[in-house]
C-alpha cells in the first residue's frame, strides 16, 4: 500500500466555510462526504489533496423534505435512507429502487447522494433516475449559488461540469405529473445488485386519461461515457398506446443508440443485448405504475 501524503484536515460548520476552504488550495481539495470512494483513492495514491474537506459537520444537508413543487434531499443523506423513504419511494420510485441495488448494505450506510453524483461514475445507479426524473443539484461556490440538471452534471468519466471550489448542496426532484410511473434495473456481474451496473437502465414516464404516453424519459449507465438519454427510444413512445409491440420497439431503439464498450467486464454486444432487455422490463415496471394511478396518485 502507498504511504499516503500529509494533507489538511478540516470540519467547517457552514458551506461558505467548506466553499472557502476548497477556494484556497488550487484545485487541490477534496471533499469528504461518506469516503466510501475518497478513502479507498487517497490509500491507493489515485488522488493525493492537499486538503480534505468533511461536510458531516455542515447543517442541513441530511435532510429529505417536501418543498413547493417537488423533493429536496439534501447531498450527505445516505444511499439507505433514500432506499427506505417512503416519500422517495412516493415522488420518485426509480430512485429508490436504484438506492437499493447500490453496492451492498455497508456501503449503502456509509455513500451520501451528493458523493455518488459528484463521482461521476458513467456506472452510476443514482444519476439515471434523477435524470429521467428531471432533478437539478444546487451548487455553492465563490460567486453564490446555481442550479445545475443532472442531465448536463457530467463531463466525462470522473469528472463534473463543477469548479474546484463549488460543493453540491442538495437535489431537487419535481413532482411526478399525474398518472406517472418511473423504475430502474441494472444487472452486474454477478447477475444482480450489490456490484457495479453492467448495465443500468431508468426510465419515468406519463400516460394520459387515454392511456396513451404523454411524456416519456429513458436513461442508462455503463453504455456510454456519461449517463445518457435514450432519445430515440423515448420518441418512439409518444403518442402510442404502451402496449408489448410498442415498448420492444422502444427497447430495440435504446439498444441502437448507445455507444457501449468492451471490457474485462463485458463485451459491447452483450451490454447492447442486456441494454434491450433491461429497458423492456423497465419500461413494463414504470407502466405498471402510471396505470395504478401514477407515484403521486
Amino acid at each position: 500500500m502507498k504511504r499516503l501524503r500529509p494533507f489538511e484536515y478540516c470540519e467547517p460548520r457552514s458551506i461558505a466555510e467548506a466553499v472557502a476552504a476548497l477556494a484556497g488550495v488550487a484545485g487541490e481539495g477534496r471533499l469528504l462526504a461518506g469516503g466510501t470512494d475518497l478513502v479507498v483513492d487517497m490509500k491507493l495514491g489515485r488522488v493525493r489533496p492537499s486538503v480534505v474537506v468533511n461536510l458531516k459537520r455542515v447543517p442541513g444537508l441530511g435532510r429529505i423534505e417536501e418543498v413547493p413543487g417537488g423533493t429536496r434531499i439534501g447531498a450527505l443523506v445516505r444511499v439507505d435512507a433514500l432506499a427506505g423513504s417512503a416519500m422517495v419511494e412516493e415522488k420518485c420510485r426509480a430512485l429508490a429502487e436504484a438506492a437499493r441495488v447500490l453496492a451492498s448494505p455497508p456501503v449503502r450506510r456509509l455513500a451520501t447522494l451528493g458523493g455518488n453524483l459528484g463521482r461521476a461514475s458513467p456506472a452510476s445507479d443514482l444519476a439515471p433516475p434523477l435524470i429521467v426524473a428531471g432533478a437539478s443539484v444546487t451548487v455553492a461556490g465563490p460567486s453564490g449559488d446555481r442550479v445545475v440538471p443532472i442531465e448536463g452534471l457530467d463531463a466525462a468519466p470522473g469528472v463534473t461540469v463543477l469548479s474546484p471550489d463549488e460543493v453540491i448542496t442538495d437535489v431537487f426532484i419535481p413532482d411526478p405529473p399525474a398518472r406517472g410511473g418511473s423504475a430502474h434495473r441494472k444487472l452486474g456481474k454477478r447477475g444482480g445488485g450489490w456490484d457495479l451496473a453492467l448495465v443500468g437502465v431508468s426510465v419515468g414516464l406519463a400516460l394520459g386519461e387515454d392511456g396513451e404516453v404523454t411524456e416519456a424519459r429513458i436513461a442508462l449507465a455503463s453504455v456510454g461515457p456519461t449517463p445518457v438519454r435514450a432519445r430515440v427510444a423515448e420518441y418512439r413512445l409518444q403518442g402510442r398506446l404502451p402496449t408489448a409491440a410498442v415498448m420492444a420497439e422502444a427497447a430495440d431503439a435504446a439498444a441502437e443508440e448507445i455507444r457501449p464498450i468492451t471490457d474485462v467486464r463485458a463485451s459491447a454486444s452483450y451490454r447492447r443485448a442486456l441494454a434491450r432487455v433491461l429497458t423492456m422490463r423497465t419500461l413494463q415496471a414504470a407502466v405498471a405504475t402510471a396505470k395504478a394511478g401514477g407515484e403521486f396518485a
